[in-house]
């Protein structure tokens, strides 16, 4: 194991390098567009009820949110490594505002697929060149903080959507329009967080030709993206299981049909993924994967066990274990891009990273949602659970294998 594998994430000194507050200011535009996210899950029930879709079809509009994202990290990082981060950026936040306005009007399947697209090209733009703007404004001296600040900003505004929009989809007869003028107003300053970046870091590889390819990274950084995949992806995959199919599993399973307790559940969720990096950042990389991994396996047991006895406290806690797989996880491979990927490849590795943990994220949830449609909750989740924990387990493996030849 090398000295810089085994780097904890104590870079919090002030000292030096972009100021703390230029870092989280930056990180904003993150936090705002995962806001719009999820700020969907608590209404997808409401939305069953007004245009009678299954299981299957929210799953299908729940994975368009993901085909829109895997399709911007394909040429997102690139773009952005080539001509600079706000070009790209800020395309992503208008495909954001379009997403926020067809959710405001939308009454049937069709244009709820679209929105959720357009919030996935959004995404997709924000997880690439956002997050390498992040850790771009952390300088040299600054990486561990920028890449847990980049990573923080992620899951806390993915918390925030849900719990905002459960509360008034509570309060609210008809909480679609108000919840959604608010996501612009948020929106809006995501534009101002993003025109105060410092430069444009234009045309990294100045001389060079450019054309769009596959994602990538350098052969020396495989390793690093490759531990980073192995415990984001199950983690994610875990999460977007609640987020998709969690509100159908509290109101078909458990009789709980309170938007307010799908959106807190979600919540709850990512801020324990937010919770626990900072509670966890001290720690060497190698023991934030493997806690990361095995709080994905405690959750696939807390889903079988919810699901079997229909309790509703499991599945809560069942989610908060998968934000906290899904949070470590990603901590982890952020944090080595960071430290170990040049800055002229960052954002393309942040894709590379991102579309590791997204493709399975959207496959399994949606042919599990297909499952559970025709052989029922239970034995549904059962499967998920199962081949979720292989993969987990496969990765702490994988991790401590890998780190003990090192």
């Amino acid at each position: 194991m090398t000295p810089d594998q085994e780097t904890n994430l104590t870079g919090m000194a002030l000292d030096g390098g972009s100021p703390a507050w230029r870092i989280w200011r930056t990180a904003w535009m993150v936090t705002a567009v995962f806001i719009l996210s999820n700020s969907a899950t608590p209404l997808y029930v409401y939305w069953q009820g007004e245009m009678g879709f299954s299981n299957g079809t929210l799953t299908i509009i729940f994975a368009a949110y993901i085909a829109g994202l895997l399709m911007a990290l394909l040429i997102a990082g690139q773009l952005s490594d080539r001509f600079g981060r706000k070009p790209v950026l800020f395309p992503g936040l208008v495909a954001a505002v379009l997403a926020s306005l067809l959710f405001l009007v939308a009454t049937s399947v069709p244009v709820l697929l679209i929105a959720r697209f357009l919030s996935g090209i959004a995404v997709g733009v924000i997880v690439s060149a956002g997050m390498a703007s992040v850790v771009d404004s952390g300088g040299p001296d600054r990486k561990e903080l920028a890449s847990l600040a980049a990573s923080v900003a992620m899951v806390m505004g993915a918390g925030i959507g849900p719990l905002l929009a459960g509360v008034l989809a509570e309060a609210l007869e008809r909480p679609v329009v108000p919840i959604y003028l608010i996501q612009l107003v948020i929106l809006a300053s995501a534009f101002l967080a993003t025109a105060a970046i410092p430069g444009n870091r234009a045309d990294f590889h100045h001389g060079k030709s450019f054309r769009l390819r596959l994602p990538a990274v350098p052969s020396a950084n495989r390793l690093h993206l490759a531990f980073g995949i192995a415990v984001f992806a199950p983690g994610i995959t875990a999460t977007s299981f609640v987020l998709s199919l969690g509100p159908s599993l509290l109101s078909q399973l458990l009789h709980v049909t309170s938007p307010l307790v799908a959106g807190g559940t979600a919540c709850i969720m990512f801020m324990s993924a937010t919770g626990v990096q900072f509670a966890l950042k001290r720690l060497p990389i190698r023991k934030i994967f493997l806690i990361g991994s095995m709080a994905t396996i405690l959750s696939m047991c807390s889903i079988v066990i919810a699901v079997h006895f229909s309790a509703a406290v499991l599945l809560v806690l069942a989610a908060v274990l998968a934000g906290i797989g899904q949070g470590l996880g990603q901590l982890g491979g952020l944090t080595l891009i960071g430290l170990h990927v040049p800055e002229q490849r960052r954002a393309e590795a942040n894709a590379v990273l991102n579309m590791g943990g997204y493709i399975p994220a959207a496959l399994l949830p949606v042919c599990t949602g297909y499952l559970i449609d025709y052989t029922g909750l239970e034995a549904g989740a059962m499967v998920f659970a199962v081949i979720l924990s292989a993969a987990a387990l496969a990765a702490i493996l994988f991790v401590r294998i890998s780190f003990a030849a090192k």
